[in-house]
């Protein structure tokens, strides 16, 4: 029954947004789309894929939500790189894109990469936002063994893209073996549309961005959603989180890893 759940969540057609269009930012131009109907959710997506790889958490929260969700520079123009950026300038290209919307105070949900941006986001401009949800972020990138393999093997050295070999590699954001099939062919494929002097930049962001001594600036009600199997995030880093943003609240996801919103929406 689980293989043949998994057959029908990922191979089923893209759940194709009910308007999508581009934003025309300062810095960039953005695509973006919107699922569903009801209170206004941005989500934010993560290092790599895009709002396409999250498509299984969308099809979930578009039941209750008008889901907004919009691309970071790089993801469709690799060429954004040629001039530097960091995550400040994309916490304001966040603003800029609420503003753009019309969106005065909705709730946020950033996923990994994406969580770094609504993070700060909250620090700079608490008032943007009534309620955030952050999953896959600590304060600081982990210091350990498999973060450090994770980096290099998807920043570090030029790989050869959908790579059943390499492909091997992203069992670490699994956080458990997985199995060939359906889930795993739609993460990698995904994933590695996104190009990889994107994802190497903004690894090297989050390498970076440490967030530990300013999370009490965080004013709005956040929730800390965090996979127990996560290799990027420790349930020391989740707590010290927690302990530091007064309205906050932590739900460990059993099972996951660092792709916790792909595998278990």
């Amino acid at each position: 029954m689980k293989a043949s759940g998994e057959w029908l969540t990922f191979s089923r057609p893209a759940y194709e947004p009910d308007e999508s269009g581009w934003a025309h930012l300062r810095s960039y131009t953005t695509r973006y789309g919107i699922w569903g109907d009801g209170p206004p959710l941005v989500l934010l997506p993560g290092l790599a894929g895009g709002m396409d790889l999250l498509d299984p958490v969308i099809r979930v929260l578009a039941r209750s939500f008008r889901v907004i969700s919009f691309e970071s520079r790089g993801e469709a123009d690799c060429f954004a790189l040629r001039r530097r950026f960091d995550l400040v300038d994309l916490a304001d290209d966040l603003g800029e894109f609420l503003d753009w919307f019309g969106l005065e105070s909705p709730a946020l949900l950033g996923v990994s990469f994406g969580a770094a941006i609504a993070l700060e986001l909250a620090i700079r401009q608490p008032g943007r936002m009534r309620a955030m949800m952050l999953q896959g972020i600590g304060p600081r990138l982990e210091a350990g063994l498999m973060p450090r393999v994770a980096g290099m093997v998807l920043s570090r050295y030029p790989l050869p893209a959908d790579n059943p070999f390499f492909n091997q590699f992203f069992n670490l954001f699994f956080g458990m073996k997985q199995p060939d099939g359906p889930m795993f062919d739609f993460v990698t494929r995904t994933c590695w549309r996104t190009d990889q002097g994107v994802i190497a930049n903004r690894f090297g962001l989050l390498e970076r961005a440490d967030f530990a001594g300013r999370l009490r600036k965080v004013k709005v009600p956040t929730l800390l959603l965090s996979g127990d199997r996560d290799v990027l995030v420790s349930r020391t880093g989740i707590n010290e989180m927690a302990n530091q943003i007064a309205d906050s609240r932590v739900v460990r996801i059993g099972g996951a890893g660092h792709l916790a919103c792909v595998t278990h929406p």
